[in-house]
C-alpha cells in the first residue's frame, strides 16, 4: 500500500469514527490517530488503527467512567472489532471540562 493510500483509509476511518460518535452529541471531539508509533504491531499488522479520544458530550452528564466507556464502544460497534484495534477514551461532561478549566486543572 502506497503512503497516499495509506493516508486516504486512515482519512476515512476517522470520518466514520467521527460519524458513529455524532450520536453521542458531542459538544468537542477531538481524535488522535496513533497508529504510526504502533507499526509492527500484531493489531497494526491487521489494519487496526490506534486512537486517542477526548470527547465532551452532555450524554455523560452523572454517567460514572465505566458507563461512559461502554456508550462509546456501543457508538462505534463492530468498528472495535476491525478497524480500531485501540482506543484510549477521556470521556467528559461540559460541566465538567468547566469545572477543570475554573479550577486551573
Amino acid at each position: 500500500m502506497s503512503d497516499a493510500q495509506g493516508a486516504a483509509l486512515a482519512a476515512d476511518r476517522e470520518a466514520i469514527i467521527r460519524q458513529r460518535l455524532a450520536v453521542l452529541a458531542p459538544v468537542r471531539l477531538e481524535l488522535i490517530d496513533d497508529s504510526a508509533r504502533h507499526a509492527g504491531h500484531q493489531g497494526a499488522k491487521g489494519g487496526g488503527g490506534h486512537y486517542r479520544l477526548l470527547i465532551v458530550s452532555p450524554e455523560f452528564a452523572g454517567q460514572k467512567r465505566l458507563v461512559r466507556h461502554r456508550m462509546v464502544h456501543e457508538a462505534l460497534g463492530e468498528l472495535m472489532s476491525g478497524r480500531i484495534h485501540a482506543l484510549s477514551i477521556q470521556a467528559l461532561s461540559p460541566e465538567e471540562v468547566t469545572a477543570t478549566a475554573s479550577t486551573g486543572s
